[in-house]
């Protein structure tokens, strides 16, 4: 291998290094030879001494780089921001609405069910240009149905724009939201949109923003009106009013700010300069001594707080009229983080899973995660964010999973769903593969590393529906299946074991019926969809002993093991990754060493499928303490048999208990309607959290079964003329009533017979 063709692969900065004998040998002998863990490391280490400074050119394209995304609760107008970023940045010619008269629909809402629903379903990605700065920017769903697509959206990002209805303010997805931007470690800036509404309250909206996402927050900006008077924003920094003239607000227009408006605006910036000192060092000195900071010092503390996620800043608009876009645009390069200032880990394999700090520059080894597959007309896309290193047209890069090389074809930039070639993308950037075969959340390398990221959280199903072909020898059906599976990590199919049905399960109703509709308009297949299952869970609530020997003599060698133990429950919510645990307590060797795998085996097998409904069974712990085992009759399948055993009849007589999936739900609907609303969700057996009156709306909190959940749609609307709204989320799996889990052991007994 020349020096020449090795540049590419770990930065042109390694050459003078690469010139003293002993590292050049490390780097350029053959990856088949006798490269050990250790040389791996040293080789890792040696290069990132050596190129430890990003170049010029580079620094100067990293610190002018954002990553960003656009999130909100539903219906907040998130896709509506987004095409006005697009619009004023020059990326489209034209604005179109999500529910536009012209049939046209939104940019990033590409998909024919989003254009006909008015939601966003899928993630889209794009890029644009802001005054020098190059803004990478992704379209998330609001509807806690896609939550998966916000995860892995968040996981890639640097920063977020948070936005929220000037009305409805911070609603239950919008809590969603901020639970992930907190597992990401994601700063954010938060929009308050649609000041144009009726009811329209920024400064309400501010105090829930510090109450309940409890992170402290104060304006930049002061609305100038509000509802149908808002004509523009106060900076409160540069101390001027910000009016959008024009036929679509593309003119900025500054003034004085208006006479009546002068204290509000004084005690807009008092009130940010107090809520700065309590979180930022610089300021705190300044308001202790009493002195009045400068703006510069201001806009310098807000980056600072911003990006170390102790502050957000708050700031105004209204999409749909076309105000405060540019604004926001200039703040989310003032105060957002460029690659260089977050801080992203990643695990070196070869080194007992070290953890290693990623190094934001092109002249590093390549490292790259894969967040999104999607399905194209080419093949499949793979959405790849680069970490580190250059990724280059024609290079060769390393699936770190199964070690398999890939040659890079074609590298793409993404803009909804149109792409542009492109011949390579430097650290920090995000991008498109096609024809590479990887799942969400894998990542690549160059081949001079063996490290791997951190992959995103995915949630459980709550729900599932039997799903039948209409036609049986529909040749597509296991194919979108298969597609589905890869693209979404949270749609699951399995075949019933006894029924032999094909079962679908996913974070909600409308989450299925879309695979469903999709299923028919992109596969031509018609489906029959069985009723909705709930994803019920068994749990135990007691101690409970056992002693179970497994003894079979069939003529030959026989079956025999023995254990002894107790189960125990434990707390699911607690345990949230793993909601089960096996502990091995036995001593003496009572039992062979060789077949404790196998004691965990049967306990994983008694798990899968409870004994009373024949869910999975969570919340348990089994601790293994004796045992015996026979000469010649002891095997691994004898001692899996006994603990699988051992399990039920301990399960049996710990007091189970059946979980169902309670939901939060909030309903939003005219003050007129809040009897109907409390009556109809009394009536599914949901317990009343919150009510709130805002203006001429209620919002009602509660929490329902899914269970009794089916049809309240159709109920809600009757119930308000069509004027109410709700959304729900998973919150927690809890114990159902005792009559109902009667009444679930004999229609699971029925089906069973019926099957017999």
């Amino acid at each position: 291998m020349s020096l020449n063709m090795l540049m590419p692969r770990v930065g042109r900065g390694v050459a003078a290094a690469l010139r003293t004998p002993t590292l050049r040998s490390a780097f350029v002998q053959p990856r088949s030879t006798t490269l050990t863990a250790a040389l791996m490391s040293k080789r890792w280490e040696s290069a990132a001494a050596a190129v430890a400074q990003p170049t010029p050119e580079d620094s100067q394209r990293l610190n002018s780089l954002r990553n960003i995304g656009i999130s909100a609760h539903i219906d907040s107008g998130k896709t509506t921001v987004t095409e006005r970023i697009l619009y004023y940045t020059g990326r489209i010619k034209e604005i179109h609405e999500v529910r536009g008269k012209d049939n046209v629909g939104a940019t990033m809402d590409w998909m024919d069910l989003e254009r006909e629903k008015g939601i966003t379903i899928q993630s889209a990605a794009t890029y644009a240009q802001w005054g020098g700065t190059n803004l990478n920017i992704i379209d998330t769903p609001g509807h806690v149905d896609f939550t998966i697509e916000v995860e892995r959206a968040l996981r890639v990002l640097d920063g977020a724009v948070l936005v929220l209805c000037s009305v409805s303010g911070v609603q239950s997805q919008t809590i969603t939201v901020d639970r992930q931007m907190r597992r990401y470690n994601v700063p954010r800036i938060s929009f308050i949109n649609k000041m144009d509404r009726a009811g329209a309250n920024p400064s309400r909206i501010i105090d829930q923003i510090r109450h309940k996402l409890k992170i402290p927050a104060a304006a930049l900006q002061v609305p100038i009106g509000s509802e149908d008077a808002f004509e523009g924003v106060i900076d409160v920094l540069a101390n001027r009013a910000v009016y959008n003239r024009g036929a679509r607000g593309e003119d900025i227009v500054y003034g004085e700010v208006p006479a009546h408006m002068v204290e509000t605006v004084n005690a807009a910036r008092e009130e940010l300069i107090a809520t700065l000192a309590e979180v930022d060092d610089e300021i705190g000195e300044l308001f202790i001594e009493e002195k009045v900071p400068t703006e510069q010092q201001i806009r310098a503390a807000v980056r600072r707080a911003t990006i170390a996620r102790k502050f957000t800043p708050v700031l105004m608009g209204s999409a749909i009229k076309d105000k405060g876009v540019q604004q926001l645009l200039d703040a989310v390069i003032s105060y957002l983080p460029n690659p260089t200032e977050i801080t992203n880990t990643m695990l070196d394999i070869d080194n007992g899973e070290k953890v290693l700090e990623v190094i934001p520059h092109s002249n590093q080894p390549f490292v790259g995660l894969a967040f999104k597959l999607e399905e194209g007309k080419y093949g499949q896309l793979t959405y790849i964010r680069v970490y580190q290193g250059r990724l280059e047209k024609g290079q060769f890069a390393y699936h770190v999973k199964t070690g398999k090389k890939i040659k890079i074809a074609r590298l793409v930039r993404m803009h909804s769903n149109s792409m542009e070639d492109v011949d390579s993308v430097g650290a920090g950037e995000i991008c498109a593969l096609f024809g590479i075969d990887c799942a969400s959340g894998d990542t690549f390398t160059d081949g001079t590393i063996n490290c791997s990221m951190s992959t995103m959280f995915v949630p459980d199903s709550v729900i599932s529906l039997s799903l039948t072909p209409k036609d049986k020898n529909a040749p597509n059906f296991s194919k979108a299946l298969n597609r589905f599976q890869r693209e979404d990590p949270t749609f699951r199919v399995h075949v019933d074991s006894e029924s032999k049905q094909t079962i679908i399960s996913g974070m909600g109703e409308l989450h299925l019926d879309i695979y469903v509709e999709r299923m028919r308009r992109e596969y031509n297949v018609d489906c029959i969809t069985g009723k909705p299952q709930v994803a019920f869970r068994e749990t135990a609530t007691s101690k409970s002993k056992f002693a179970y020997t497994h003894k079979k003599q069939t003529g030959g060698s026989g079956q025999y093991g023995r254990v002894v133990g107790y189960i125990e429950p434990i707390d699911s919510a607690q345990h949230a990754e793993l909601p089960h645990e096996f502990v091995n307590n036995v001593v003496g060797g009572n039992i062979p060493t060789q077949f404790l795998p196998a004691c965990e085996k049967g306990y994983m097998d008694g798990l899968k499928e409870g004994f009373m409904v024949g869910h999975p069974i969570v919340g348990v712990r089994m601790v293994l303490e004796d045992g015996q085992a026979h000469m010649v009759d002891s095997s691994e399948l004898a001692f899996r048999l006994a603990t699988f055993n051992a399990f039920r009849e301990a399960f049996k007589a710990s007091g189970p208990r059946i979980l169902e999936p309670v939901m939060l739900v909030e309903v939003s609907a005219p003050v007129e309607f809040q009897g109907n609303v409390l009556g109809s969700l009394n009536k599914r057996k949901g317990m009343i959290v919150d009510t709130e009156t805002q203006e001429d709306y209620c919002v009602v909190t509660s929490e329902v079964p899914l269970n009794n959940m089916f049809g309240y749609s159709t109920e809600l609307r009757s119930a308000t003329q069509g004027k109410g709204e709700f959304s729900m989320e998973y919150k927690r799996h809890s114990p159902v009533l005792h009559s109902v889990q009667e009444e679930l052991i004999k229609e699971h007994q029925a089906k069973l017979a019926e099957k017999k």
